[in-house]
């Protein structure tokens, strides 16, 4: 049976991502970054809490920008297909919408 939880996710996704522009740009500097200090493949969590460190810390951002934890997967997704320079640098798991199709 269809999941539409896994629907409303992925809708609530693109509207971040289409709000929020700023957050894909961090995360490909960030795993640019991770691949020229020599790391083939590396964690999208850990490019989200440096994210969040940014956000909270360095840039002390008031605006209330909340990063779902939901949506980092989604996210090494989409840097993997639009950024060829990383299409492998992120270990994917089925996501739970994909097994109920």
């Amino acid at each position: 049976m269809w999941d539409s939880s896994g629907d409303r996710l992925d809708r609530a996704f693109w509207r971040f991502h289409r709000d929020n522009p700023r957050v894909y740009e961090l995360l490909v500097r960030y795993a640019r970054q991770a691949k020229a200090a020599g790391h083939s493949h590396f964690g999208m969590k850990m490019l989200w809490e440096r994210l969040r460190w940014y956000v909270m810390i360095e840039t002390r951002d008031t605006s209330g920008l909340k990063l779902n934890n939901n949506y980092h997967s989604r996210y090494a997704r989409l840097i993997m297909a639009r950024e060829e320079d990383l299409s492998e640098m992120f270990e994917l798991r089925e996501l739970k919408t994909e097994s109920t199709l």
